[in-house]
């Protein structure tokens, strides 16, 4: 190949390289901290099938509202309960058109992996504060964090929380809350049923029968003013069959 017809080539594909990359779109979705590995994975996904990036901020529901209310460049919020969402609404600060559920979650009982405690039929009668003994049980912070909030309201709906509130070690996230368990710093956690399948570190003591708790639901919406293509594009393929079979594949129950 003559020289200029090399050269010309290789202008050719630097041009094509950087217009892929110009028209390549972002789209900044801020989750709940127990959407990671599965968010991630679909991520990777939208990015495969359609060329844009999804960039995730993950932490607790409570925690992400507030950043976007402060002004954090977000286009979608997922939230892990119909709280924060509602406030979002409430506020202005997510398109209420765009809102949809498409997630469900078990809450669950968790010990270190290595521990003595054994599988139980958790009810409503079962003494949670006992099984932790002098030890502390480590969750969501009970007043802003959803798991928090769903566990608080079991206990309360078993007449248990006023035993359980002194032993309650709140943590930032339910994966913080995951994090102290596998290391061993408490006896017990409360968690997600999707952020204990993920850690080999952890075992389930018990599940929480979903009558002592509001459904565990995780709602997804545009922020207000960021109702763009590829955000729009990126909640159509959340919902995508191909999208809707990690979440299964994480343990998420479907909408």
């Amino acid at each position: 190949m003559p020289r200029t017809r090399l050269i010309a080539a290789l202008f050719g594909l630097v041009f094509t390289f950087f217009s892929a990359s110009a028209m390549a779109a972002e789209v900044r979705v801020f989750a709940a901290a127990s959407l990671t590995n599965a968010l991630n994975d679909i991520g990777e996904l939208y990015t495969a099938r359609t060329g844009d990036k999804m960039v995730a901020s993950y932490a607790a529901s409570s925690a992400l509202a507030r950043q976007i209310e402060q002004g954090a460049p977000a286009d979608v919020f997922v939230s892990a309960d119909l709280k924060w969402m509602n406030y979002m609404v409430e506020h202005k600060l997510v398109d209420p058109e765009t809102r949809f559920n498409l997630l469900g979650n078990l809450l669950v009982l968790i010990a270190p992996a290595n521990s003595a405690q054994d599988k139980i039929d958790l009810t409503a009668k079962t003494n949670i504060a006992a099984l932790a003994g002098e030890g502390r049980i480590a969750t969501g912070n009970p007043d802003s964090v959803p798991v928090g909030l769903y566990f608080k309201q079991a206990m309360e709906r078993a007449g248990q929380w006023a035993a359980v509130a002194p032993k309650v070690a709140g943590a930032d996230s339910v994966r913080a809350a995951l994090s102290l368990v596998e290391r061993g710093e408490v006896p017990l956690g409360v968690v997600y049923a999707t952020d204990a399948a993920v850690s080999a570190k952890v075992k389930v003591v018990g599940v929480f029968p979903e009558s002592m708790h509001d459904p565990i639901v995780y709602p997804f919406a545009l922020v207000a003013g960021k109702d763009s293509a590829a955000a729009r594009s990126f909640l159509d393929f959340v919902r995508s069959p191909e999208a809707k079979g990690v979440f299964t594949r994480y343990g998420f129950k479907v909408n």
